[in-house]
């Protein structure tokens, strides 16, 4: 598999993100700058610009009208996906650690940091309602007092968030009265990454305690457990197979010149069924911060602290793979 290598950041992934189609592929980083690329052949189509610190997140609705993106700069902003105008603005006290649009398009969810004082929250804003942005009122705000989240995802309809938190805990908080409706605590360090399946009735959350764990999203069931030897930064559900790839290796401070042996920072892929490996993808200088399938399985991308993003093609022996436990 020789990879599509897409240069467009000077620092450190933070996230990428497929659009629904696929056709697309949104990355950022440690850098101000927010780019989208043709997923085909690495392309690029253009940068949001705007940002004036690390961004931490992007989202594209469901139909790629929208994209959103939150940043260490203190602020979550809409812009539109074709253009690159930039729609509007929500400014925070803190920086903004995760995004999303619901099923919908029209309301969206972010969450900010606990830092300086100030608590760590939810905020959701009606799109419809311009008011909401223009005002910075968000129909609804949640304080997460206990532990900051980390990562966050729409649920299926759009009814309630799934959030991972710094404590390793799991909530489900509802998009409509802001209460806690389930509650789950299977990981014992900081859930990094959560990402649903294509369906999303399950979703898979990747943590710093060397695991990643699928989950059912409506009742929070524990199903399935993936170790590794070091902390898991993100991890994705193949949406043809029952196949998930983990990113991660250690983080960028404990890395040091004597530790960088082959194979610390590749691509690992599990059996779902038998929570079996059963292939690594080599590439990165660094920690993988980010991986995600495209949504037709026949490909996957990962972002790394390198900098780098890489669209990796699976061969067809892939396709023809049969595990045998």
């Amino acid at each position: 598999m020789k990879p599509i290598l897409l240069q467009g950041h000077e620092r450190s992934i933070t996230q990428i993100k497929y659009n629904r189609e696929g056709d697309l592929l949104f990355t950022v980083a440690k850098d101000p700058i927010v780019n989208v690329w043709y997923s085909v052949n690495g392309e690029r189509l253009g940068t949001y610009n705007g940002h004036t610190g690390a961004v931490w997140c992007v989202d594209a609705d469901w139909d790629t009208r929208h994209v959103l993106t939150g940043s260490a700069d203190n602020s979550c902003r809409l812009w539109d996906c074709e253009t690159g105008k930039q729609l509007a603005l929500v400014k925070t006290s803190s920086a903004v650690r995760t995004c999303g649009f619901d099923f919908g398009g029209n309301i969206i969810m972010f969450s900010t940091d606990k830092q300086m004082g100030y608590q760590c929250s939810v905020s959701f804003y009606d799109l419809r309602d311009s008011s909401q942005i223009e005002d910075n009122e968000p129909y609804m705000k949640i304080p997460c007092n206990e532990s900051k989240i980390t990562s966050a995802v729409w649920g299926p309809l759009g009814e309630f968030i799934i959030a991972g938190h710094e404590n390793g805990e799991l909530n489900q908080y509802s998009a409509k009265s802001g209460e806690v409706l389930m509650n789950a605590k299977e990981h014992t360090k900081q859930i990094n990454d959560i990402q649903t399946s294509r369906d999303m009735t399950m979703f898979i959350t990747a943590s710093k305690d060397n695991t990643a764990r699928l989950f059912d999203s409506t009742n929070l069931d524990h199903l399935k457990t993936f170790r590794t030897e070091r902390p898991v930064n993100s991890a994705a559900l193949s949406p043809i197979f029952d196949h998930v790839v983990l990113g991660g290796g250690q983080e960028a401070m404990d890395v040091t010149t004597t530790s960088t042996r082959i194979g610390k920072f590749e691509a690992r892929f599990f059996h779902l069924g038998v929570e079996e490996e059963f292939g690594r993808v080599k590439g990165h200088f660094g920690p993988i911060n980010s991986v995600a399938f495209h949504p037709d399985g026949k490909s996957y991308s990962s972002g790394g602290e390198d900098g780098y993003v890489r669209i990796h093609y699976f061969d067809p022996q892939y396709f023809e793979f049969e595990f045998e436990a």
